[in-house]
């Protein structure tokens, strides 16, 4: 399994008590999902673990871990995120799209001039939006992920076609 077929689905926390519980923090749609798509593995795809909620707690769940049964050995997983097979996520509307999906896409504006590549997505609490890298700018830029501000995303051509609002990119002329 490589690392382009998994998906971060989840952060562990830390522990969660003193009998081996982690902190799980969920980035799926429906937070408490996550345990669904068990097992969830390391980055490398080396390590697996079934994962029970047992409780709901502040910015998570207490969730027990297969193999984790001490204070120790949770506290030893903090900060590792969990990822599962591209292929075990469901399908996704035509307008919607996985964070990974859209991460090192070209970024066009209307008349076909570049304007940068997708660092990552960010979410202010309201939108989501795209951190762009432009070429000769030592700051990113942030581009709403709107349809207003993004209209076309073609993955299958590796681009993004953006109309973003007025001032958000230095004037180039």
């Amino acid at each position: 399994m490589s690392q382009s077929d998994l998906i971060c689905v989840g952060a562990i926390g830390g522990a969660f008590g003193t009998r081996g519980e982690v902190r799980l923090k969920s980035f799926t749609a429906e937070p408490s999902a996550i345990a669904d798509y068990a097992p969830l593995f390391s980055v490398d795809g080396t390590t697996s673990w079934s994962v029970t909620i047992t409780r709901p707690v502040k910015n998570g769940f207490a969730a027990r871990l297969s193999g984790v049964s001490s204070k120790e050995e949770a506290d030893a997983l903090r900060g590792t995120r969990l990822f599962v097979p591209r292929d075990r996520l469901p399908s996704l509307p035509d307008d919607e799209f996985y964070h990974a999906d859209l991460i090192g896409l070209e970024v066009h504006d209307t008349g076909g001039a570049p304007l940068g590549r997708v660092k990552s997505v960010q979410n202010n609490g309201a939108d989501d939006l795209l951190e762009l890298v432009v070429p000769g700018l030592s700051a990113t830029v942030l581009l709403p992920f709107t349809r207003a501000a993004v209209p076309t995303v073609d993955l299958a051509a590796g681009r993004i076609v953006a109309d973003p609002p007025d001032g958000l990119f230095p004037d180039t002329e």
